[in-house]
């Protein structure tokens, strides 16, 4: 597929799974082999589109009103690497942290692999979690004597 096809799949997944909440569509956009290592203690690698749709159910669960800004989108080959900053409102339980009612904004990027067609893979994803739980009033897991949140997106 052309870089601009699997950006087009990307950016669909970004507007319809996680900003509308449209779970329907990982079914849809996820091969039914998509793997992707969990970035969350105690939380299993991400399989299947169910696993797509549990990662989007965790999150929303914390931030209801989520949503994803794409600030880039790089395609070569069968990858697509994508800039964002998401912002919501703390209104569910997020790793034992309980509802602060606080609205948040930070930075993510995410590397996926695609295959005919289909997202096949996320390689990496890294968020700025510390900023997240400055935001939150929580303080950095070093400052509380371990611990911490794995990436959220």
């Amino acid at each position: 597929m052309s870089s601009a096809s699997n950006k087009a799949i990307i950016t669909r997944w970004i507007e319809e799974g996680w900003n509308a909440g449209n779970l329907d569509v990982a079914d849809e956009l996820y091969a039914s082999g998509f793997f992707a290592a969990s970035m969350e203690e105690g939380v299993p690698d991400l399989q299947g589109p169910e696993g797509a749709k549990a990662m989007v159910q965790r999150l929303r669960s914390a931030f209801p009103d989520v949503h994803f800004r794409i600030n880039h989108l790089v395609s070569e080959g069968d990858t697509v690497v994508g800039a964002f900053t998401i912002e919501g409102t703390h209104l569910g339980e997020l790793h034992g942290i309980p509802p602060t009612g606080k609205h948040v904004q930070f930075e993510a990027i995410d590397i996926w692999r695609l295959e005919d067609g289909r997202i096949a893979e996320r390689r990496a994803a890294v968020a700025d979690v510390f900023s997240m739980l400055r935001q939150l009033g929580v303080g950095l897991a070093e400052e509380q004597g371990g611990g911490g949140v794995g990436g959220a997106a």
